[in-house]
């Protein structure tokens, strides 16, 4: 859910400039493509060298925008309601959205492409209010992005790529309310969606696009592993995100994630031995506090251990707000299977309550 940027990074090219002028720059497309490489990479020191070159050739143009609000994105992952930069981030994508309503850009034959950037603009912001439970955000957006994305489906057999955001409104329009509540009433403003069909178009996505193939992987390991919880048919799409982008904590995490619900410990614990810089990152090491409890509770049954691991997970992700409540109801769910004395019969009841209330999917308990 959380990468329709990239649709518009590469696809915005050939690209417009003031004048008008239609380019066809292979390198200023080669230029996108390995800042995005880099940026997913959590190398944003020459992520940072694209992105000033992309505002000296296109100056004013959506794409700058789209790339500076990503690095905000990556650079303070996880962007939360209180991050330093969340004030900036949705300022440029606000920025962005203005720029790319019909009549402000410069010619209709542009059309296209400035959908495009609209339609990435408000993903993103939509994205980060999910994330962070900011329901009051999310309805008004998501029921003004409507047209746009129904115009982008006209568009699908034009490109691939297209198939990321059918696919995406067709699962999540019927998948979504079911987890999170809350957006029932906003559902009900759009038409049905089809999630056996969201699934193939998302399927193919990653498989024929040109610059979505991430995004399309990232959504079927999420769907499949949430959702669906099938865990087996979301490891091939959890495990080529972490090889190909071994530096992005989001990505390692989903994968070591989903080996643990496999109970492959060996490979989950090989990863996580695998350091790279980035792995420096806080929410990054307060999920390995959660990882390494589990480990200790389920391969070396070391409860004692275990239960530590899991308290400090949870004193860990208290900065994080609702974007922690994933690892958090994660730890409790452990404290409560580690719980077991006569005398301790309420507090066990306690922490799988509170794991309940945190989760939006209360199947995934690492109980089994």
């Amino acid at each position: 859910m959380f990468f329709l940027l990239t649709t518009t990074l590469l696809l915005l090219i050939p690209a417009v400039k003031p004048q008008g002028q239609v380019l066809k720059d292979t390198t200023s497309v080669r230029l996108i493509s390995e800042g995005i490489e880099r940026i997913y990479n959590m190398d944003f020191k020459e992520a940072e060298i694209v992105s000033a070159e992309l505002a000296d050739r296109y100056p004013g143009h959506p794409v700058c925008d789209l790339y500076r609000g990503m690095m905000i994105y990556w650079e303070e992952f996880p962007l939360t309601a209180s991050s330093p930069g969340r004030a900036k981030y949705e300022r440029i994508l606000r920025g962005c959205i203005e720029k790319s309503e019909p009549g402000n850009y410069p010619n209709g034959e542009y059309s296209t492409e400035y959908l495009l950037a609209n339609l990435s603009a408000r993903g993103l912001l939509l994205l980060f209010y999910a994330d962070n439970g900011l329901s009051n955000e999310v309805m008004p957006l998501a029921s003004q992005t409507y047209r746009p994305l129904m115009r982008s489906m006209k568009l699908i057999n034009e490109c691939p790529d297209f198939y990321y955001f059918s696919g995406v409104y067709n699962y999540y329009r019927d998948a979504y309310p079911r987890v999170r509540p809350i957006y029932k009433t906003v559902a009900f403003l759009f038409p049905q969606g089809n999630m056996k069909k969201g699934i193939e178009q998302l399927e193919l996505c990653s498989i024929k696009a040109m610059a979505l193939k991430a995004e399309a992987l990232s959504m079927l390991s999420w769907i499949k592993m949430h959702f669906e919880t099938d865990y087996a048919g979301a490891l091939p799409y959890s495990k080529e995100l972490y090889e190909r982008y071994p530096s992005n904590v989001l990505f390692k995490s989903m994968y070591i994630k989903n080996l643990l619900l496999l109970k492959k410990y060996d490979e989950a614990e090989h990863v996580i031995m695998g350091h790279s810089p980035s792995d420096t990152n806080s929410y990054y090491r307060a999920e390995l506090m959660f990882f390494n409890g589990l480990l200790q509770e389920k391969k070396y049954r070391n409860r004692n251990a275990a239960k530590n691991y899991y308290k400090s997970a949870i004193e860990a992700l208290v900065p994080f707000e609702a974007y922690g409540n994933e690892f958090t109801s994660y730890s409790y769910f452990g404290l409560s299977r580690l719980t077991e004395k006569d005398e301790e019969k309420q507090l066990k009841r306690i922490y799988r309550r509170k794991a309940l209330d945190l989760t939006d999917f209360q199947k995934i308990t690492f109980d089994d």
